[in-house]
């Protein structure tokens, strides 16, 4: 399928344009995985901010869907937007990516993100202004790395330097979640606390970003930590990220001041599949670290401060 070029073929051919956009989604972004990735993020970040907020109460409602939605949303954005950047890099060492085949064009990737754009303005705008208003600084902070990396060969191949480029868009999200519930309530967990949270929210996506770049043997041109730190070093920085992540989430809740320190561990169980990737990739038992030992930490992480959530909530 040759590429379509102008954005008029996905105005001209809105249902063709909607089921290439759906084949794209289903090849480089599964809504289910993604979809839990969204639920659960927001579940841990709003149900640890609420419960550490004065009340001390937490129940989901149809602002919490919003947020989860709108996470969703710009997870969704982003990736399209990255599709673009990394386009010359995939066409040498991921070829079989749909922008690289021609099954989806630039043009209908970008009516895409416009209509994102709209769709979170419309979801957020009966919030606080200042809510719309991160969403929208995020997508466009992603498209002017769409720019920077387009002109400047440095910034694209330096891994680090564009990690820390990059990572602002993820920690937007979390500052749009913790504000949105903030401001919509009328109360909130110390800033302290709330800046504790969300650098353990940090700390366990770059231990999934780090975990799947982490391999003992590196082929000329990839985009690897195990090419910067090596093999160990990538995988040592990769299991300190997962326990720096374990340790800000207890140093906000300090359970050893509220009595509930057995709701204070859950979370400790997601360190389990860092430990066993750790083992797997170190002990030479896996040429990567596995990927689903790095999903399944940062879920089973969530999935645990949701249940302390709930457990300090009804103990309230």
């Amino acid at each position: 399928m040759k590429p379509t070029s102008g954005i008029s073929a996905p105005l001209a051919s809105p249902l063709g344009w909607a089921g290439r956009l759906a084949r794209f989604m289903g090849a480089v972004f599964s809504p289910r995985l993604y979809g839990s990735y969204a639920l659960l993020w927001v579940l841990a970040l709003e149900g640890s901010l609420a419960v550490l907020a004065p009340s001390a109460t937490w129940s989901p409602d149809v602002q919490t869907g919003i947020r989860v939605l709108s996470v969703w949303l710009t997870l969704f954005y982003l990736r399209m937007a990255d599709e673009q950047k990394d386009l010359d890099y995939d066409r040498v060492h991921n070829p079989d990516r749909p922008l690289v085949r021609g099954e989806i064009s630039h043009a209908e990737l970008r009516v895409g993100m416009a209509l994102i754009a709209v769709l979170l303005l419309v979801l957020n705008l009966g919030g606080a202004p200042l809510t719309p208003a991160i969403l929208l600084f995020d997508l466009g902070y992603a498209l002017l790395l769409m720019f920077v990396e387009g002109r400047s060969a440095w910034f694209r191949d330096s891994l680090l330097v564009n990690l820390f480029a990059t990572y602002p868009v993820q920690l937007l999200l979390s500052l749009y979640v913790a504000l949105s519930l903030a401001l919509g309530r009328g109360e909130s967990a110390s800033l302290a606390d709330t800046l504790l949270l969300i650098l353990a929210f940090a700390c366990a996506f770059l231990h999934l970003e780090f975990a799947r770049k982490t391999r003992w043997q590196v082929e000329p041109g990839t985009r690897v930590y195990s090419d910067l730190f090596g093999p160990r070093g990538s995988a040592a920085v990769a299991f300190g990220l997962a326990l720096a992540a374990e340790l800000l989430a207890l140093a906000a809740f300090r359970p050893w001041t509220t009595g509930f320190v057995w709701a204070s561990l859950v979370p400790w169980l997601a360190l389990g599949f860092a430990a066993f990737g750790a083992f797997a990739f170190l002990g030479r038992r896996a040429a990567v670290w596995p990927k689903p030992l790095a999903f399944g930490f940062l879920l089973v992480f969530y999935a645990g401060l949701i249940l302390q959530a709930v457990a300090r909530g009804i103990g309230h």
